[in-house]
Protein backbone atom coordinates (compact mmCIF):
# COMPACT_ATOMS: atom_id res chain seq x y z
CA UNK A 1 0.00 0.00 0.00
CA UNK A 2 2.81 2.15 0.69
CA UNK A 3 4.27 1.43 -2.81
CA UNK A 4 1.02 2.28 -4.54
CA UNK A 5 0.85 5.51 -2.05
CA UNK A 6 4.42 6.76 -3.25
CA UNK A 7 3.88 6.04 -7.14
CA UNK A 8 0.73 7.69 -7.21
CA UNK A 9 1.93 10.86 -5.71
CA UNK A 10 5.15 10.35 -7.45
CA UNK A 11 3.45 10.17 -10.72
CA UNK A 12 1.08 13.07 -10.01
CA UNK A 13 3.62 15.41 -8.89
CA UNK A 14 5.96 15.04 -12.03
CA UNK A 15 4.43 17.46 -13.92
CA UNK A 16 1.65 19.63 -12.09
CA UNK A 17 0.41 22.28 -14.38
CA UNK A 18 -0.71 25.68 -13.63
CA UNK A 19 -3.77 26.89 -14.92
CA UNK A 20 -3.19 29.30 -17.41
CA UNK A 21 -6.21 31.51 -19.72
CA UNK A 22 -7.69 29.76 -22.46
CA UNK A 23 -9.02 32.57 -24.16
CA UNK A 24 -7.40 35.91 -23.47
CA UNK A 25 -4.98 35.95 -26.41
CA UNK A 26 -5.78 35.74 -29.94
CA UNK A 27 -3.18 34.27 -33.12
CA UNK A 28 -0.91 36.80 -34.14
CA UNK A 29 -1.14 36.23 -38.17
CA UNK A 30 -4.58 36.52 -40.07
CA UNK A 31 -3.66 33.14 -41.77
CA UNK A 32 -4.14 29.98 -40.15
CA UNK A 33 -1.53 28.90 -37.62
CA UNK A 34 0.90 26.34 -39.06
CA UNK A 35 3.66 25.37 -37.33
CA UNK A 36 7.86 25.50 -38.99
CA UNK A 37 9.17 25.24 -35.32
CA UNK A 38 7.18 24.09 -31.66
CA UNK A 39 8.14 24.95 -28.21
CA UNK A 40 10.94 23.11 -26.72
CA UNK A 41 11.95 22.02 -30.30
CA UNK A 42 15.91 21.03 -30.25
CA UNK A 43 17.96 23.63 -31.02
CA UNK A 44 22.12 23.96 -31.58
CA UNK A 45 22.59 25.60 -28.07
CA UNK A 46 19.10 26.19 -27.02
CA UNK A 47 15.81 24.79 -26.74
CA UNK A 48 13.06 26.79 -28.84
CA UNK A 49 11.51 29.05 -26.98
CA UNK A 50 8.08 29.93 -28.55
CA UNK A 51 6.55 28.87 -32.03
CA UNK A 52 7.98 29.31 -35.68
CA UNK A 53 4.64 30.48 -37.15
CA UNK A 54 4.83 29.90 -41.64
CA UNK A 55 4.27 33.03 -42.92
CA UNK A 56 3.37 31.24 -46.91
CA UNK A 57 7.33 31.90 -47.62
CA UNK A 58 6.67 35.40 -47.67
CA UNK A 59 7.51 38.64 -45.86
CA UNK A 60 5.06 41.35 -45.17
CA UNK A 61 2.33 39.56 -43.03
CA UNK A 62 0.29 41.60 -40.66
CA UNK A 63 1.16 40.74 -37.27
CA UNK A 64 -1.46 41.29 -34.86
CA UNK A 65 -1.08 42.24 -31.37
CA UNK A 66 -2.58 38.78 -29.18
CA UNK A 67 -3.99 41.26 -26.58
CA UNK A 68 -4.24 44.65 -25.08
CA UNK A 69 -1.42 46.09 -23.78
CA UNK A 70 1.33 48.35 -24.33
CA UNK A 71 5.01 47.77 -25.90
CA UNK A 72 7.34 47.10 -23.06
CA UNK A 73 10.53 46.43 -24.94
CA UNK A 74 12.23 46.56 -28.62
CA UNK A 75 15.32 45.21 -30.02
CA UNK A 76 16.93 45.35 -32.94
CA UNK A 77 19.43 42.84 -33.36
CA UNK A 78 21.30 41.24 -36.68
CA UNK A 79 21.56 38.04 -34.84
CA UNK A 80 18.75 36.23 -32.89
CA UNK A 81 15.10 37.22 -33.55
CA UNK A 82 16.63 40.36 -35.37
CA UNK A 83 13.85 42.92 -34.91
CA UNK A 84 11.50 42.08 -32.17
CA UNK A 85 8.64 43.51 -30.32
CA UNK A 86 7.73 42.81 -26.98
CA UNK A 87 4.41 43.34 -25.09
CA UNK A 88 3.33 43.47 -21.62
CA UNK A 89 -0.13 42.19 -21.18
CA UNK A 90 -2.60 43.18 -17.80
CA UNK A 91 -2.85 39.35 -16.72
CA UNK A 92 0.80 39.19 -16.12
CA UNK A 93 2.22 37.66 -19.68
CA UNK A 94 4.27 39.03 -22.15
CA UNK A 95 4.11 38.02 -26.01
CA UNK A 96 7.23 38.37 -28.18
CA UNK A 97 7.36 38.87 -31.80
CA UNK A 98 10.88 37.76 -33.72
CA UNK A 99 12.22 38.29 -37.09
CA UNK A 100 10.11 40.80 -38.35
CA UNK A 101 10.64 42.88 -41.75
CA UNK A 102 9.23 46.12 -39.58
CA UNK A 103 7.04 47.95 -37.32
CA UNK A 104 3.75 49.88 -37.78
CA UNK A 105 3.21 53.39 -37.72
CA UNK A 106 3.78 54.92 -33.93
CA UNK A 107 5.93 52.15 -33.24
CA UNK A 108 8.09 52.34 -36.27
CA UNK A 109 8.31 55.46 -35.86
CA UNK A 110 9.41 55.62 -31.87
CA UNK A 111 12.26 53.08 -33.12
CA UNK A 112 13.81 54.66 -36.06
CA UNK A 113 13.67 58.24 -33.85
CA UNK A 114 15.62 55.76 -31.02
CA UNK A 115 18.10 54.85 -33.45
CA UNK A 116 18.95 58.47 -34.54
CA UNK A 117 19.35 59.41 -31.71
CA UNK A 118 22.07 56.87 -30.65
CA UNK A 119 23.30 56.64 -34.16
CA UNK A 120 22.90 52.62 -34.00
CA UNK A 121 20.93 50.13 -36.10
CA UNK A 122 21.03 47.85 -33.66
CA UNK A 123 19.01 49.30 -30.34
CA UNK A 124 17.61 47.73 -27.37
CA UNK A 125 14.73 49.87 -26.12
CA UNK A 126 12.65 49.42 -22.51
CA UNK A 127 9.36 51.31 -22.77
CA UNK A 128 7.23 52.68 -20.05
CA UNK A 129 3.37 51.83 -20.10
CA UNK A 130 2.08 54.96 -21.22
CA UNK A 131 4.11 55.57 -24.34
CA UNK A 132 3.27 52.78 -26.85
CA UNK A 133 0.12 51.62 -25.95
CA UNK A 134 -1.67 48.82 -28.13
CA UNK A 135 -4.91 46.88 -28.22
CA UNK A 136 -5.92 43.35 -28.94
CA UNK A 137 -5.53 42.76 -32.97
CA UNK A 138 -3.97 45.77 -33.81
CA UNK A 139 -1.17 45.72 -36.68
CA UNK A 140 1.98 46.20 -34.73
CA UNK A 141 4.28 45.07 -37.71
CA UNK A 142 4.96 42.91 -40.53
CA UNK A 143 6.67 39.58 -40.61
CA UNK A 144 10.16 39.05 -41.88
CA UNK A 145 13.31 37.01 -42.34
CA UNK A 146 15.67 39.10 -40.04
CA UNK A 147 17.97 38.39 -37.31
CA UNK A 148 19.08 34.64 -37.35
CA UNK A 149 16.06 33.28 -39.30
CA UNK A 150 16.64 30.77 -42.18
CA UNK A 151 13.76 31.79 -43.85
CA UNK A 152 10.46 34.03 -43.94
CA UNK A 153 8.36 33.12 -40.41
CA UNK A 154 6.90 34.55 -37.29
CA UNK A 155 8.98 33.74 -34.15
CA UNK A 156 6.38 33.71 -31.16
CA UNK A 157 6.35 33.52 -27.89
CA UNK A 158 5.05 34.05 -24.40
CA UNK A 159 7.00 34.83 -21.42
CA UNK A 160 5.96 35.33 -17.59
CA UNK A 161 6.21 38.80 -17.30
CA UNK A 162 7.80 38.93 -13.69
CA UNK A 163 10.16 35.64 -14.12
CA UNK A 164 10.39 36.16 -17.77
CA UNK A 165 10.24 32.53 -18.03
CA UNK A 166 9.10 30.85 -21.34
CA UNK A 167 5.64 29.07 -21.58
CA UNK A 168 4.52 26.89 -24.58
CA UNK A 169 1.52 28.41 -25.79
CA UNK A 170 -0.41 25.76 -26.11
CA UNK A 171 -1.24 26.04 -22.89
CA UNK A 172 -2.96 29.72 -23.50
CA UNK A 173 -5.36 27.93 -25.72
CA UNK A 174 -3.54 28.06 -29.23
CA UNK A 175 -3.80 24.05 -29.07
CA UNK A 176 -7.50 24.86 -30.66
CA UNK A 177 -5.71 26.38 -33.96
CA UNK A 178 -3.63 23.34 -34.90
CA UNK A 179 -5.19 19.75 -35.38
CA UNK A 180 -3.13 17.16 -34.27
CA UNK A 181 -4.49 13.21 -34.22
CA UNK A 182 -1.21 11.63 -35.02
CA UNK A 183 1.62 9.67 -32.39
CA UNK A 184 4.87 10.58 -31.97
CA UNK A 185 7.71 8.62 -33.55
CA UNK A 186 10.65 6.75 -31.88
CA UNK A 187 12.93 6.33 -34.45
CA UNK A 188 15.52 4.67 -32.02
CA UNK A 189 16.81 3.59 -28.96
CA UNK A 190 20.01 3.50 -27.58
CA UNK A 191 21.10 1.87 -24.49
CA UNK A 192 24.40 3.44 -22.78
CA UNK A 193 26.78 1.67 -20.39
CA UNK A 194 27.22 3.86 -17.29
CA UNK A 195 30.90 2.95 -16.39
CA UNK A 196 33.65 1.36 -18.08
CA UNK A 197 32.56 -2.21 -15.66
CA UNK A 198 29.47 -2.21 -17.76
CA UNK A 199 29.04 -4.28 -20.54
CA UNK A 200 25.92 -4.54 -23.06
CA UNK A 201 25.40 -7.47 -25.26
CA UNK A 202 29.07 -8.46 -25.57
CA UNK A 203 29.73 -4.10 -25.66
CA UNK A 204 31.12 -1.40 -23.61
CA UNK A 205 30.10 1.24 -25.86
CA UNK A 206 26.84 2.44 -26.81
CA UNK A 207 24.26 0.19 -28.81
CA UNK A 208 21.50 0.92 -31.29
CA UNK A 209 18.44 -1.18 -30.33
CA UNK A 210 16.34 -3.14 -32.89
CA UNK A 211 12.23 -2.27 -32.63
CA UNK A 212 9.48 -4.31 -33.54
CA UNK A 213 6.47 -2.73 -34.20
CA UNK A 214 3.59 -4.50 -32.13
CA UNK A 215 -0.17 -5.30 -33.03
CA UNK A 216 -1.43 -2.93 -30.63
CA UNK A 217 0.86 0.43 -32.09
CA UNK A 218 3.61 0.27 -29.63
CA UNK A 219 7.45 -0.99 -30.29
CA UNK A 220 9.25 -4.03 -28.70
CA UNK A 221 12.91 -3.54 -28.29
CA UNK A 222 15.66 -6.53 -28.72
CA UNK A 223 17.20 -7.59 -25.08
CA UNK A 224 19.31 -6.23 -23.24
CA UNK A 225 21.70 -8.65 -21.80
CA UNK A 226 24.21 -6.30 -19.27
CA UNK A 227 25.80 -6.82 -16.08
CA UNK A 228 25.93 -3.41 -14.80
CA UNK A 229 24.44 0.09 -14.49
CA UNK A 230 22.91 0.95 -17.87
CA UNK A 231 20.88 4.31 -19.58
CA UNK A 232 18.59 4.64 -21.99
CA UNK A 233 18.42 7.60 -24.98
CA UNK A 234 15.80 7.95 -27.47
CA UNK A 235 15.35 10.08 -31.02
CA UNK A 236 12.03 11.11 -31.42
CA UNK A 237 9.99 13.57 -33.10
CA UNK A 238 6.37 14.49 -33.78
CA UNK A 239 3.74 15.55 -36.41
CA UNK A 240 0.26 17.57 -36.50
CA UNK A 241 -2.12 17.12 -39.21
CA UNK A 242 -1.29 20.52 -40.94
CA UNK A 243 1.94 21.41 -40.92
CA UNK A 244 3.65 18.40 -42.82
CA UNK A 245 7.37 18.78 -40.94
CA UNK A 246 9.17 17.52 -38.03
CA UNK A 247 8.61 19.09 -34.61
CA UNK A 248 9.94 18.56 -31.41
CA UNK A 249 7.92 15.74 -28.71
CA UNK A 250 6.31 17.12 -25.49
CA UNK A 251 7.01 15.16 -22.89
CA UNK A 252 8.85 12.01 -22.21
CA UNK A 253 8.70 9.43 -19.47
CA UNK A 254 10.59 6.64 -18.83
CA UNK A 255 9.73 3.68 -16.57
CA UNK A 256 11.52 0.79 -14.52
CA UNK A 257 9.33 -2.16 -13.83
CA UNK A 258 6.48 0.22 -14.02
CA UNK A 259 8.41 2.78 -11.34
CA UNK A 260 8.44 6.30 -13.02
CA UNK A 261 12.08 7.52 -13.08
CA UNK A 262 13.07 9.64 -15.24
CA UNK A 263 11.22 12.08 -17.28
CA UNK A 264 10.33 16.02 -19.10
CA UNK A 265 8.04 17.73 -20.23
CA UNK A 266 8.19 21.18 -22.03
CA UNK A 267 5.85 23.53 -20.53
CA UNK A 268 8.41 26.31 -18.93
CA UNK A 269 11.19 26.86 -18.40
CA UNK A 270 14.25 30.00 -17.94
CA UNK A 271 16.67 31.74 -20.63
CA UNK A 272 19.38 30.59 -17.78
CA UNK A 273 18.68 26.94 -18.64
CA UNK A 274 18.78 27.15 -22.05
CA UNK A 275 22.36 25.45 -22.89
CA UNK A 276 21.55 22.90 -20.82
CA UNK A 277 19.99 20.97 -24.11
CA UNK A 278 23.76 20.20 -24.63
CA UNK A 279 23.70 18.15 -21.58
CA UNK A 280 20.15 16.33 -22.26
CA UNK A 281 21.18 15.34 -25.58
CA UNK A 282 24.22 12.73 -26.68
CA UNK A 283 26.68 15.69 -27.54
CA UNK A 284 29.32 13.91 -29.19
CA UNK A 285 26.82 11.63 -31.40
CA UNK A 286 25.00 15.18 -32.43
CA UNK A 287 29.05 16.63 -33.34
CA UNK A 288 29.57 13.84 -35.03
CA UNK A 289 26.66 12.28 -36.69
CA UNK A 290 24.08 15.04 -37.05
CA UNK A 291 22.05 13.11 -34.39
CA UNK A 292 19.95 14.32 -31.63
CA UNK A 293 19.85 11.43 -29.10
CA UNK A 294 18.07 12.81 -25.50
CA UNK A 295 19.17 10.82 -23.18
CA UNK A 296 16.62 9.27 -20.25
CA UNK A 297 19.72 9.34 -17.74
CA UNK A 298 22.29 11.86 -16.11
CA UNK A 299 25.79 11.10 -14.54
CA UNK A 300 25.71 14.08 -12.83
CA UNK A 301 22.72 15.94 -12.02
CA UNK A 302 22.09 19.33 -13.99
CA UNK A 303 19.63 21.93 -13.34
CA UNK A 304 17.59 21.73 -16.30
CA UNK A 305 14.13 22.13 -14.28
CA UNK A 306 11.77 20.38 -16.56
CA UNK A 307 13.62 16.84 -15.43
CA UNK A 308 11.60 15.07 -13.01
CA UNK A 309 13.80 11.93 -11.32
CA UNK A 310 13.77 9.85 -8.88
CA UNK A 311 17.13 8.59 -7.20
CA UNK A 312 18.69 6.93 -9.59
CA UNK A 313 18.98 9.81 -12.12
CA UNK A 314 17.52 7.24 -14.88
CA UNK A 315 20.43 4.96 -14.22
CA UNK A 316 19.16 1.14 -13.90
CA UNK A 317 20.88 -1.13 -12.06
CA UNK A 318 20.98 -4.62 -13.77
CA UNK A 319 20.46 -7.20 -11.32
CA UNK A 320 21.36 -10.87 -10.95
CA UNK A 321 18.01 -13.44 -10.81
CA UNK A 322 15.89 -10.59 -11.81
CA UNK A 323 14.25 -9.86 -15.31
CA UNK A 324 13.62 -6.28 -15.55
CA UNK A 325 11.28 -4.15 -18.37
CA UNK A 326 12.31 -0.05 -18.76
CA UNK A 327 9.43 1.14 -20.87
CA UNK A 328 9.75 4.42 -22.67
CA UNK A 329 6.46 6.91 -23.57
CA UNK A 330 6.61 10.07 -25.26
CA UNK A 331 3.35 11.82 -25.34
CA UNK A 332 2.39 15.00 -27.29
CA UNK A 333 -0.05 17.86 -25.99
CA UNK A 334 -3.05 16.11 -27.45
CA UNK A 335 -2.27 12.98 -25.51
CA UNK A 336 -1.05 10.42 -28.40
CA UNK A 337 1.44 8.75 -27.13
CA UNK A 338 4.06 6.02 -28.28
CA UNK A 339 5.62 3.45 -25.89
CA UNK A 340 8.70 1.18 -26.35
CA UNK A 341 9.29 -1.88 -24.21
CA UNK A 342 13.15 -2.72 -23.30
CA UNK A 343 13.63 -6.30 -21.76
CA UNK A 344 16.70 -6.65 -18.93
CA UNK A 345 18.32 -9.49 -18.01
CA UNK A 346 21.47 -9.87 -16.06
CA UNK A 347 24.06 -11.64 -17.59
CA UNK A 348 28.10 -11.83 -17.64
CA UNK A 349 28.91 -11.46 -20.97
CA UNK A 350 31.89 -11.81 -22.26
CA UNK A 351 33.39 -7.98 -24.27
CA UNK A 352 33.94 -8.17 -28.01
CA UNK A 353 33.08 -4.28 -28.79
CA UNK A 354 35.89 -2.53 -26.12
CA UNK A 355 35.35 1.32 -24.84
CA UNK A 356 36.91 3.81 -27.20
CA UNK A 357 40.79 3.83 -26.62
CA UNK A 358 41.85 6.74 -24.51
CA UNK A 359 44.92 8.58 -25.23
CA UNK A 360 45.07 11.53 -23.55
CA UNK A 361 47.25 12.35 -20.82
CA UNK A 362 44.83 14.77 -18.84
CA UNK A 363 41.82 14.60 -16.57
CA UNK A 364 38.98 17.40 -16.30
CA UNK A 365 37.48 16.76 -13.73
CA UNK A 366 33.89 18.81 -13.88
CA UNK A 367 32.79 19.53 -10.54
CA UNK A 368 36.56 21.51 -9.99
CA UNK A 369 39.08 23.75 -11.44
CA UNK A 370 41.45 22.78 -13.74
CA UNK A 371 44.53 24.63 -15.14
CA UNK A 372 46.69 23.51 -18.30
CA UNK A 373 49.68 25.33 -19.49
CA UNK A 374 52.24 24.35 -22.05
CA UNK A 375 54.77 26.71 -23.37
CA UNK A 376 53.18 30.12 -23.84
CA UNK A 377 49.97 28.93 -23.73
CA UNK A 378 47.30 28.04 -20.85
CA UNK A 379 43.72 27.52 -20.18
CA UNK A 380 41.77 27.28 -17.52
CA UNK A 381 38.18 25.59 -16.72
CA UNK A 382 36.04 27.01 -13.83
CA UNK A 383 33.95 24.25 -11.31
CA UNK A 384 31.10 23.59 -13.56
CA UNK A 385 32.37 23.91 -17.12
CA UNK A 386 31.61 20.86 -18.04
CA UNK A 387 28.23 18.84 -17.33
CA UNK A 388 31.07 15.19 -16.79
CA UNK A 389 34.56 14.34 -16.34
CA UNK A 390 36.42 13.44 -19.25
CA UNK A 391 39.68 12.87 -20.85
CA UNK A 392 41.15 15.91 -22.08
CA UNK A 393 43.39 16.18 -25.02
CA UNK A 394 45.76 19.10 -24.86
CA UNK A 395 48.65 20.28 -26.58
CA UNK A 396 50.58 22.73 -28.34
CA UNK A 397 52.17 22.81 -31.29
CA UNK A 398 53.12 25.29 -34.46
CA UNK A 399 51.66 27.55 -32.35
CA UNK A 400 48.40 26.51 -31.81
CA UNK A 401 46.67 25.63 -28.94
CA UNK A 402 44.68 22.26 -29.45
CA UNK A 403 42.00 22.13 -26.63
CA UNK A 404 40.47 18.48 -27.53
CA UNK A 405 37.76 19.02 -30.13
CA UNK A 406 33.40 19.93 -29.65
CA UNK A 407 32.91 16.27 -28.89
CA UNK A 408 32.57 17.94 -25.24
CA UNK A 409 29.77 20.31 -24.44
CA UNK A 410 31.13 23.47 -22.34
CA UNK A 411 28.22 24.94 -19.93
CA UNK A 412 29.83 28.20 -19.50
CA UNK A 413 33.32 29.92 -20.48
CA UNK A 414 36.73 28.88 -19.83
CA UNK A 415 39.73 31.23 -20.39
CA UNK A 416 41.95 30.83 -22.76
CA UNK A 417 45.81 33.08 -22.55
CA UNK A 418 48.65 33.07 -24.89
CA UNK A 419 51.72 35.28 -24.38
CA UNK A 420 52.84 36.45 -27.57
CA UNK A 421 56.50 35.64 -28.23
CA UNK A 422 56.49 36.72 -32.06
CA UNK A 423 55.18 40.21 -32.56
CA UNK A 424 56.56 43.33 -32.42
CA UNK A 425 55.00 46.35 -30.12
CA UNK A 426 53.26 48.39 -32.99
CA UNK A 427 51.94 44.67 -34.60
CA UNK A 428 50.68 43.29 -30.99
CA UNK A 429 47.72 46.25 -31.67
CA UNK A 430 46.53 43.85 -34.33
CA UNK A 431 46.44 40.59 -33.02
CA UNK A 432 43.17 38.40 -31.08
CA UNK A 433 42.71 34.87 -30.10
CA UNK A 434 40.97 33.47 -33.18
CA UNK A 435 39.37 29.95 -33.17
CA UNK A 436 40.60 27.83 -36.05
CA UNK A 437 38.68 25.18 -38.19
CA UNK A 438 40.47 24.62 -41.15
CA UNK A 439 40.54 27.28 -42.91
CA UNK A 440 38.11 29.26 -41.25
CA UNK A 441 39.10 31.67 -38.10
CA UNK A 442 36.20 33.34 -35.92
CA UNK A 443 37.37 36.33 -33.40
CA UNK A 444 37.12 35.95 -29.58
CA UNK A 445 36.54 39.12 -28.03
CA UNK A 446 40.98 39.54 -26.75
CA UNK A 447 41.81 41.16 -24.02
CA UNK A 448 45.69 42.58 -23.92
CA UNK A 449 47.86 43.24 -21.32
CA UNK A 450 50.93 43.88 -22.06
CA UNK A 451 52.08 40.96 -24.34
CA UNK A 452 49.35 38.60 -22.36
CA UNK A 453 46.17 37.86 -24.25
CA UNK A 454 43.62 36.75 -23.07
CA UNK A 455 40.03 35.36 -24.22
CA UNK A 456 37.00 33.12 -23.25
CA UNK A 457 35.29 30.41 -24.96
CA UNK A 458 32.11 27.95 -24.48
CA UNK A 459 33.56 25.90 -27.41
CA UNK A 460 36.74 23.19 -27.68
CA UNK A 461 38.70 23.40 -30.43
CA UNK A 462 42.13 24.93 -31.61
CA UNK A 463 43.01 28.38 -30.93
CA UNK A 464 46.06 30.81 -32.06
CA UNK A 465 46.91 35.04 -31.95
CA UNK A 466 46.14 35.93 -35.02
CA UNK A 467 47.69 38.95 -36.86
CA UNK A 468 44.99 41.15 -38.79
CA UNK A 469 46.19 44.14 -41.01
CA UNK A 470 43.47 43.65 -43.95
CA UNK A 471 40.96 46.77 -43.40
CA UNK A 472 37.39 45.44 -44.73
CA UNK A 473 36.02 45.78 -47.61
CA UNK A 474 33.06 47.84 -49.08
CA UNK A 475 31.44 47.86 -52.33
CA UNK A 476 28.47 48.79 -54.04
CA UNK A 477 26.56 46.94 -56.62
CA UNK A 478 26.51 50.07 -59.69
CA UNK A 479 28.92 52.99 -58.70
CA UNK A 480 26.37 56.00 -58.53
CA UNK A 481 29.44 58.53 -58.50
CA UNK A 482 27.73 61.80 -60.26
CA UNK A 483 24.41 60.02 -61.48
CA UNK A 484 20.96 61.16 -60.73
CA UNK A 485 19.24 58.59 -58.40
CA UNK A 486 15.73 60.60 -57.76
CA UNK A 487 14.03 57.34 -59.02
CA UNK A 488 15.70 55.09 -56.37
CA UNK A 489 14.25 54.58 -53.07
CA UNK A 490 17.42 53.42 -51.11
CA UNK A 491 21.21 53.14 -51.35
CA UNK A 492 22.82 49.44 -50.61
CA UNK A 493 26.26 48.64 -50.60
CA UNK A 494 28.26 45.30 -49.19
CA UNK A 495 30.53 45.39 -46.43
CA UNK A 496 32.92 42.44 -44.94
CA UNK A 497 35.72 41.52 -42.93
CA UNK A 498 37.98 38.33 -43.72
CA UNK A 499 39.62 38.01 -40.14
CA UNK A 500 38.41 39.83 -36.91
CA UNK A 501 35.25 41.01 -38.35
CA UNK A 502 33.33 44.28 -38.74
CA UNK A 503 32.76 46.19 -35.33
CA UNK A 504 30.94 48.89 -35.83
CA UNK A 505 29.81 50.69 -39.49
CA UNK A 506 28.99 54.18 -39.50
CA UNK A 507 27.44 56.07 -42.82
CA UNK A 508 26.89 60.19 -43.23
CA UNK A 509 25.09 61.68 -45.71
CA UNK A 510 25.86 65.60 -46.01
CA UNK A 511 28.08 65.03 -43.03
CA UNK A 512 25.22 64.06 -40.95
CA UNK A 513 24.64 60.18 -39.94
CA UNK A 514 22.23 58.26 -41.58
CA UNK A 515 20.69 55.20 -40.51
CA UNK A 516 22.37 52.23 -42.46
CA UNK A 517 20.24 48.58 -41.86
CA UNK A 518 22.67 45.69 -41.87
CA UNK A 519 21.50 41.96 -42.86
CA UNK A 520 24.08 39.54 -41.68
CA UNK A 521 23.20 36.59 -44.10
CA UNK A 522 23.77 38.98 -47.31
CA UNK A 523 26.52 41.25 -45.37
CA UNK A 524 24.45 44.44 -47.24
CA UNK A 525 23.52 47.09 -45.70
CA UNK A 526 20.71 49.64 -46.80
CA UNK A 527 19.88 53.91 -46.36
CA UNK A 528 16.22 54.43 -46.88
CA UNK A 529 15.94 57.86 -48.42
CA UNK A 530 12.61 58.21 -46.79
CA UNK A 531 14.72 58.86 -43.45
CA UNK A 532 14.31 62.27 -45.09
CA UNK A 533 18.15 63.38 -44.86
CA UNK A 534 18.91 63.22 -48.03
CA UNK A 535 19.32 66.85 -50.07
CA UNK A 536 17.74 68.55 -53.42
CA UNK A 537 20.69 68.19 -55.68
CA UNK A 538 24.37 67.22 -54.91
CA UNK A 539 24.57 64.54 -51.83
CA UNK A 540 27.87 63.44 -50.54
CA UNK A 541 27.81 59.88 -49.08
CA UNK A 542 30.40 58.70 -46.83
CA UNK A 543 30.38 55.11 -45.02
CA UNK A 544 33.25 54.15 -42.51
CA UNK A 545 33.37 50.26 -41.30
CA UNK A 546 36.00 48.90 -38.70
CA UNK A 547 36.75 45.69 -37.69
CA UNK A 548 37.60 44.57 -34.20
CA UNK A 549 41.09 45.65 -34.28
CA UNK A 550 40.63 48.56 -35.67
CA UNK A 551 41.45 48.51 -39.27
CA UNK A 552 38.95 50.96 -41.06
CA UNK A 553 37.93 51.42 -44.35
CA UNK A 554 36.25 54.77 -45.70
CA UNK A 555 33.51 54.97 -49.01
CA UNK A 556 32.78 58.03 -50.03
CA UNK A 557 31.18 59.06 -53.15
CA UNK A 558 28.89 62.13 -54.50
CA UNK A 559 25.29 61.89 -55.91
CA UNK A 560 22.59 63.86 -57.02
CA UNK A 561 19.05 63.39 -56.37
CA UNK A 562 15.55 65.15 -57.05
CA UNK A 563 12.71 65.28 -54.47
CA UNK A 564 10.25 67.24 -56.93
CA UNK A 565 7.33 64.60 -58.03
Amino acid sequence: MKLFIFLFLFSSSLFAQTEYPKDYFSPPLDIPMQLSGNFGELRPNHFHAGFDLKTMQKEGLKVHAVADGYVSRIKISTFGNGKAIYITHPNGFTSVYGHLLSANDAIEKYIRKSQYKEKSFEIELFLKPDELVVKKGQIIGFSGNTGASEGPHLHFEIRDTKTEKVINPLFFGFDKNIRDTKKPVISAVYVYPSDSKTTINHSKRPLLLNLSLQKDGSYLAEKVVSNGKIGFGITAFDYDDVSFNRNGVFKVQSFFNGKPNFGYQFDTYSFDEMRYVNALIDYSRYKTMDQRVQKLFMKNKYGLSIIKTDETNGIFSVLPNLASVCRIEVSDFYGNKMTVSIPIQYDLLSTIIDEEPIISKYFVKANKDSNFAKDNMSVFFPAGTFYDDFNLNFDVKNETLFLHDDTVAAHSNFTISIEDIKYSEAQRSKLFIGMIDGKKISYLPTFRKDSLFTAKSKTLGQFALVLDTVAPKINIAKPIEGKWLSEQKTIQLTISDSLSGIKSYNGYLNGNWILFEYDNKTKKITHNFSDGIVVEGANDLKVVVIDNVGNSSTFATRFFRSQKK
